[in-house]
């Protein structure tokens, strides 16, 4: 099957061959001839399959095909996307198949001054990409408007749920006009996700190129045990020992990465970081230098766990363990994409079995366990088992307790039990105040 195949136009057909694209993957094979007729659609696939492909060049083609030119302050296609970062990526691949084609497009995020934004949509844009809670400010102040909206996208609807904007997203869902297209792409899916997708959409086809939430083949993933207290250490050792560079890593909580960072640092290594205390220019020139070179680690939270496409990139590391199980789908998505390989490492400490069997049962497997020497835990893992099982230990049986008027001694197993000594009780010495007299008062 080709691109041509599938009824894309020669410009874009064009575009595609110059970016090296020769064959369409099976998410694009599906979706893009649906979408092209205009239908609903509710597409699953694995990370790194070419979602983002799939929405953005059908949606080109019917803009330049469909409807009047854009107006002051309008948008005829809308992308919602949960972070910053994924916005920028949406966005570039928007500039990138577009390039050939008079349309125009622009990306709103917040951690970002306002008014630049609000400048750049006053000439009015084909595309928009945003996170909900921009849109929702440059809608109330009346900087953006969507009568001609005709398309609406929602890229990794579970994580926007995830992240808080259910008030925003519903909002912005009363704003828009009820006759549109309505198209949901994510890798994972939960059961109120297709709920909301029943509200939202209309007859939609349903693309699934994959079984849900299931992490990509082309990652080999495996889990290193280890106490909490030496997880810095151990990866700084498996850097040095193993060579690794060119290396994401991803921990729970911004403090966490700041400090994971100092410690490279100071160990001689090049990282940086991004997550959501740090100003949006700052987050975006982490990433650049990462891609650049500049930087061989970089440090992140589940900020950076979609939409990040970096060019071969050989490993993941998951110094802690997502609490929500598909975000670790995400995560290890960012390596191991467009046909390649790539490796996904976990470094598990025991507070995190939960979390472990919660991913082995989203994903349906059981992670590999590798000990590494040096880093064998006090406090071990416990096993888990197929469906994400934790195997609990046996326990221990409790001491009997002792009975009052018995003799400590066990005696048994010394007689039979019609040679038993009988033994009297031994006369406790009375306390004070238990003898005769008066009683001292307590």
């Amino acid at each position: 099957m080709t691109f041509a195949s599938l009824g894309l136009i020669d410009p874009l057909l064009r575009t595609l061959e110059a970016l090296d694209y020769r064959t369409p993957t099976p998410v694009q094979s599906k979706a893009i001839p649906l979408l092209l007729k205009g239908r609903d659609i509710l597409a699953s696939a694995q990370t790194g399959s070419g979602k983002t492909a799939a929405f953005v060049l059908p949606l080109l083609q019917r803009l330049l095909q469909e409807g009047p030119s854009v107006a002051s302050n309008s948008l005829r296609a809308l992308v919602l996307v949960p972070t910053r970062e994924l916005a920028e990526q949406v966005h570039d691949s928007v500039r990138s198949y577009g390039q050939h084609l008079p349309l125009r497009s622009y990306a709103v995020y917040g951690g970002v001054s306002i008014n630049p934004q609000m400048m750049a949509l006053r000439k009015g844009v084909d595309v928009l990409v945003a996170t909900p809670g921009r849109l929702l400010d440059l809608y109330r102040q009346n900087a953006v408007k969507f009568a001609q909206l005709q398309i609406l996208v929602l890229d990794e609807a579970d994580r926007m749920l995830d992240l808080g904007f259910a008030r925003e997203l519903d909002e912005l869902f009363c704003a828009l006009p009820k006759k549109r297209q309505t198209l949901l792409f994510s890798a994972t899916f939960s059961d109120p996700i297709r709920q909301m997708a029943g509200e939202l959409l209309r007859d939609p086809a349903s693309v699934e190129v994959s079984p849900r939430n299931t992490a990509a083949k082309s990652v080999r993933q495996w889990l290193i045990p280890v106490d909490k207290k030496r997880k810095s250490e151990l990866l700084l050792e498996l850097i040095g020992s193993r060579g690794w560079d060119n290396l994401l890593v991803f921990a729970k909580t911004r403090k966490g990465v700041e400090q994971l960072v100092t410690e490279l640092q100071l160990a001689g290594l090049a990282a940086d970081s991004i997550h959501g205390d740090k100003p949006q220019p700052a987050r975006l020139r982490a990433l650049q230098r990462f891609k650049d070179g500049e930087v061989g680690i970089l440090v992140a939270t589940d900020v950076a766990a979609r939409g990040l496409d970096i060019d071969d990139l050989p490993r993941v590391v998951n110094l802690d363990l997502p609490i929500v199980a598909e975000d670790y789908v995400h995560r290890i998505g960012r390596t191991g994409r467009a046909g390649s390989t790539g490796e996904a490492v976990s470094l598990v400490c025991a507070d995190e079995v939960d979390q472990l069997a919660a991913i082995e049962t989203l994903i349906g497997q059981v992670i590999e366990r590798r000990d590494e020497p040096g880093f064998i835990p006090d406090h071990r893992v416990p096993q888990t088992a197929p469906g994400g099982q934790v195997l609990k230990k046996p326990k221990k049986p409790k001491p009997a307790k002792a009975v009052p008027g018995k003799s400590k001694v066990h005696l048994g197993s010394w007689f039979e039990e019609g040679e038993k000594p009988k033994v009297r009780a031994v006369r406790q010495m009375p306390r004070l105040g238990d003898g005769p007299g008066p009683k001292k008062k307590r």
